[in-house]
């Protein structure tokens, strides 16, 4: 049977239950303060019982105790509950935990929430890549040589003509020095025609037309003689015969003298045989030339591949020199952001090295192809002001500003459902409950998204992860808004 400490316990408790769902039918938010007002009360009862057990001996308590709590069958129940007093002590406090409990699962859990902000918002496009200089010059030798010295190191600046690189020559000095040769001979060569043979070609000039004038005479003679019958005719034909020669012997002085004139024959001759040794002697010193590998231009030396004592062959490149100018980045964009590029973007670049030291840089070209295998296309980017430590083919992060709004309204992304769909929503912590709403999107980066419609400054937004359903109860705590 049960005992009417217990049965008081529960009629109060469902008596107040009773009265409250009376009095507010469609709601049960106060029904746990009724509930632990009846839970105290049989608790009172409870802890009385036990103080009884260490107050046995006192009457002026027991009579207390009495007045108190004893009714016509007080003997009765007095036994009882002394017996289970530590059962109903453990009983109160699971009533207790119970109604805890349900209060809290009728309120519903603890929600982190958002407050939507308005701030200036920027869209960026985050890509990866490496520094490089308008042009990268290979240094490599035009001959084959041993290598005798390298006084440069990686790394080191060096100015336009600097040796970067010195072979053996002694086989070029020689090779010089027997065309140098070749061009002194044609010069002695020159002198030669004007000093000696144009003066006895001059001689024998002369001496042709005397010896034609002369036979010229003996011709005439002849041929008078001939008609007065004087001379046979054999006679005549040997002074025609001497006159033949002699005119001969003066043609051909005359055309040997006029030869050895400047700007005839033999002179002409002699003059391309210098010009001939002399681009020999040029030819000679330029692969002489080659045994010195010198700087194109300032910059720096950013590989180096030679040693002292290397057989270095044309074709194989030996060094690699940055030339000075304007700093370029190199990056890869994935083509799907190609729409938001425009050339003079600003941009923020790092090095992977420094990361925390960013430097300006401006978008100034766009290839116009993108790589089949990638699917990316290549940016280039100048660097106005390069710091110190930017070098040769560094990596670095690059965020290009492609967007600005400013006084957006402003949300994680966390919080947003269905952000690639025709239709995004939020849920909206209201009155306890989270309330549907369904927003437009714009801008999107790092992390948050612009709200262009359906949203105000300061609603509370609930993110994806907790898991709460349309019309959900919850009790919302603000989190600390984003920087």
């Amino acid at each position: 049977m049960m005992d009417k400490g217990i049965l008081r316990l529960v009629m109060s408790s469902e008596m107040a239950r009773g009265l409250y769902r009376a009095r507010h039918p469609d709601g049960l938010a106060g029904l746990h303060s009724l509930a632990v007002v009846a839970v105290l009360n049989g608790l009172f009862r409870v802890c009385l019982l036990a103080v009884e057990e260490h107050c046995r001996d006192s009457t002026h308590i027991h009579l207390g105790r009495q007045s108190l709590l004893r009714g016509p069958s007080g003997m009765a129940e007095e036994g009882f509950f002394h017996r289970h007093r530590w059962q109903f002590l453990t009983l109160g406090v699971l009533a207790l935990l119970m109604v805890w409990g349900a209060v809290r699962w009728w309120r519903g859990p603890v929600v982190l929430v958002a407050e939507v902000a308005q701030r200036d918002f920027v869209q960026t496009v985050v890509a990866s890549g490496r520094v490089m200089a308008p042009h990268r010059v290979d240094v490599g030798s035009q001959i084959t040589g041993t290598v005798v010295a390298v006084p440069v190191r990686e790394g080191q600046s060096v100015k336009a003509g600097d040796m970067l690189i010195e072979l053996q020559s002694d086989e070029f000095r020689a090779a010089i020095q027997q065309a140098d040769l070749a061009v002194e001979q044609g010069q002695i060569r020159i002198r030669q025609l004007r000093e000696v043979q144009q003066p006895l070609a001059a001689q024998a000039l002369r001496q042709a037309q005397v010896s034609y004038q002369n036979t010229e005479a003996q011709w005439r003679r002849s041929q008078e003689l001939a008609r007065k019958g004087f001379i046979g005719e054999a006679a005549l034909d040997e002074a025609r015969k001497v006159h033949d020669i002699a005119d001969a012997q003066l043609q051909s002085a005359q055309t040997q003298w006029h030869a050895l004139q400047r700007g005839g024959a033999d002179d002409l001759l002699a003059q391309a045989v210098v010009s001939q040794a002399r681009a020999a002697a040029s030819v000679a010193r330029a692969r002489a030339a080659y045994t010195v590998i010198r700087a194109v231009a300032d910059g720096t030396l950013i590989a180096h591949d030679v040693e002292v004592g290397s057989v270095v062959q044309p074709g194989k490149v030996l060094m690699g020199l940055s030339p000075s100018g304007m700093t370029q980045l190199v990056v890869q964009i994935d083509e799907k952001n190609l729409r938001l590029l425009a050339l003079g973007q600003q941009a923020l670049a790092s090095a992977d090295a420094y990361p925390q030291q960013r430097f300006e840089a401006v978008l100034v070209f766009i290839n116009p192809g993108v790589n089949p295998q990638t699917g990316a296309l290549e940016v280039k980017l100048d660097v106005p002001s390069p710091p110190a430590y930017l070098k040769q083919d560094m990596t670095v992060s690059v965020d290009i500003k492609v967007a600005r709004r400013p006084h957006a309204v402003v949300v994680s992304s966390e919080v947003v459902h269905d952000a690639d769909s025709q239709a995004p929503w939020v849920l909206v912590a209201q009155g306890g409950r989270a309330i549907r709403r369904p927003i437009r999107l714009g801008l999107r980066h790092a992390g948050y998204s612009e709200v262009l419609e359906g949203l105000q400054v300061d609603d509370r937004v609930i993110p994806t992860a907790s898991g709460l359903a349309p019309g959900g109860r919850l009790r919302a705590v603000v989190q600390a808004s984003p920087p």
